[in-house]
């Protein structure tokens, strides 16, 4: 597991003030693109490791931590939608079956009430996450409140929220909130420029300041695909050629993620036409 991002280590020292008072239900709530889901993992393999260190960091040595980090300890569970959970094993989708669903469905949360009675495995907590909790549907909500208003005092169940104002308020109200906020534009640059960015600023301006999805941006534009937001330029600069069929054929190739990416720097450069007359690719 990769170290906290820079700008988390203040949201840790206030996790650690939580901590001591341990809630049933955390909500991280924040920007989408600032490493909420990072960031809850480290909560998550803290509580489980049997040998945590003085900052309260799991020691990534413990068979606790091994298995954490494999993706198989028995008293954790990640509740995402089928379609994320594709996205991050990296695995191709078959065309002919259903399209995974997006949504986080009734049976997912329904789940939890066996696992919640369950014995722990070495004495400690379970932890569940649901990443993203507005992903789940009016059913697999109400089973959730359901849950939260029957806590188990062995499992602390973390919610990540990029919407919280979707959430029932009901749901809010039985839940610790931890805001995550949007890192300072110096700390997020520099980090940027640590991962090898030549332009951390403009990408960022791109990304609404989430350092992660201008990371993001500024990969999709190097990488192989050759730039996708020079192809929308490229076509919108010609339209007496522009072919709305063809455009669609070649996006169809690309993952939807980097075509959102790849939207929102065409709309910045189309910006900076109007300011400058001139479409900056650099």
């Amino acid at each position: 597991m990769n170290n906290l991002y820079p700008w988390q280590n203040p949201l840790w020292q206030r996790w650690l003030g939580i901590r001591a008072r341990l809630p049933n239900a955390l909500l991280i709530k924040g920007q989408r693109g600032i490493g909420k889901l990072d960031f809850a993992m480290h909560v998550a393999a803290s509580m489980l490791c049997t040998s945590p260190d003085a900052t309260g960091h799991a020691c990534h040595t413990c068979a606790s931590c091994h298995w954490f980090e494999l993706g198989t300890h028995p008293d954790f569970r990640l509740i995402q939608p089928d379609a994320l959970s594709e996205i991050e094993e990296g695995e191709e989708r078959d065309t002919s079956k259903k399209k995974p669903s997006r949504q986080i469905a009734v049976e997912q949360i329904r789940s939890l009430s066996d696992f919640a009675n369950l014995t722990t495995h070495q004495g400690g907590h379970r932890v569940v996450l649901v990443h993203p909790a507005e992903a789940m549907n009016q059913s697999a909500a109400n089973a959730l409140l359901k849950t939260l208003e029957d806590p188990s005092g062995a499992m602390l169940l973390i919610l990540l929220t990029h919407k919280s104002q979707q959430l029932l308020p009901t749901i809010l109200s039985r839940c610790l909130t931890l805001a995550a906020d949007l890192p300072g534009r110096e700390v997020s640059s520099a980090w940027l420029k640590e991962q090898g960015i030549n332009e951390p600023d403009r990408v960022l301006a791109q990304a609404s300041f989430a350092p992660l999805v201008a990371l993001e941006i500024a990969q999709a534009d190097t990488g192989e695909e050759g730039g996708g937001a020079r192809l929308l330029l490229q076509a919108i600069r010609q339209p007496a050629k522009f072919n709305a069929y063809t455009l669609a054929e070649q996006l169809q190739k690309v993952e939807p993620a980097k075509v959102i990416l790849w939207m929102q720097q065409w709309c910045y450069d189309l910006l900076s036409v109007k300011l400058t007359g001139h479409i900056r690719y650099n």
